[in-house]
């Protein structure tokens, strides 16, 4: 049996199709960020065409956008303008006449360590993203919890020190409170600037902070961090530990674990664990 999971990224459609626990086969191919929905649309089409096969028997698909779960419907996808409100579930199952489960990117990413990752063997976790924003995905008595309008884990929202997580907990905290990018401060830090250094303790305290938060409300098992601000993890690891010190219930501190994702292609293998994860599955 096999799995088509598609990633509707920032810049490129990737597609890959997945054979167990191994991706077998990927293409990838640019969005025509300004093209027309049905143009789009196409080039998604022959992606999928040039990985389908008789073995296929379901598609799972991320998007970085808001998703009627029920009908598969993606709104306001935030890399393809003309995507306003697209009925994606629908297009695909009368294209391909196989299942199609679709689900925001970071759900996907979630479920993609739940059965591929390092939140497998853990009946509660939290996929954390710190990119351009905080976003996450919670695993909750062995299954994604995606709430009732795909909007769990929206932690980065939730109001922080003036602000919100996300804005000191993502890239947005090097570009909006130190006028540079999480990329640049990473390079300063590899080559031992103090500032630099200064700059990831700052944001690990702040780290720490949100993780408290999400310990409090989910209280999981394992929080795995991705994105690109987590390749960063040696230099904010230690500020945001301490932060956690502090953290009310002593068995739960003492027994959470955090984890960098390093899962190859996970947005990819996120999409295909939709399939998996749908009821009646397992």
């Amino acid at each position: 049996m096999e799995i088509l999971g598609a990633d509707l990224g920032g810049t490129n459609f990737r597609v890959g199709r997945v054979r167990g626990k191994k991706l077998v086969q990927l293409a990838s191919a640019p969005i025509n960020a300004r093209g027309r929905e049905n143009a789009v649309l196409e080039e998604l089409y022959r992606l999928i065409d040039a990985a389908m096969s008789p073995e296929v028997k379901g598609i799972g698909a991320g998007v970085p956008g808001v998703v009627d779960l029920a009908e598969g419907i993606v709104y306001e996808v935030q890399n393809i303008p003309s995507w306003k409100k697209v009925p994606l579930k629908e297009l695909l199952e009368k294209r391909y006449r196989v299942p199609v489960y679709i689900n925001n990117d970071a759900n996907c990413f979630a479920a993609g360590e739940k059965y591929f990752g390092k939140a497998a063997g853990f009946n509660s976790a939290v996929g954390l993203i710190m990119g351009t924003g905080l976003g996450a995905g919670i695993i909750a008595n062995g299954r994604l919890y995606s709430g009732a309008n795909c909007g769990a884990g929206e932690f980065g929202m939730i109001p922080y020190n003036g602000r919100n997580y996300e804005y000191f907990c993502s890239g947005q905290f090097f570009r909006d409170v130190h006028n540079t990018t999480g990329k640049a401060a990473f390079g300063r830090a590899l080559q031992g600037d103090t500032g630099a250094l200064e700059m990831f303790a700052e944001f690990g305290a702040h780290a720490g902070e949100a993780l408290k938060m999400i310990m409090y409300a989910v209280d999981p098992q394992i929080i795995i961090l991705g994105g690109s601000v987590s390749k960063a993890y040696p230099f904010f690891k230690e500020a945001m530990l301490a932060g956690i010190r502090s953290f009310a219930y002593s068995r739960a501190r003492d027994n959470i674990r955090i984890e960098v994702s390093d899962t190859e292609n996970i947005a990819i293998l996120g999409a295909a664990a939709l399939y998996y994860d749908a009821p009646g599955k397992l």
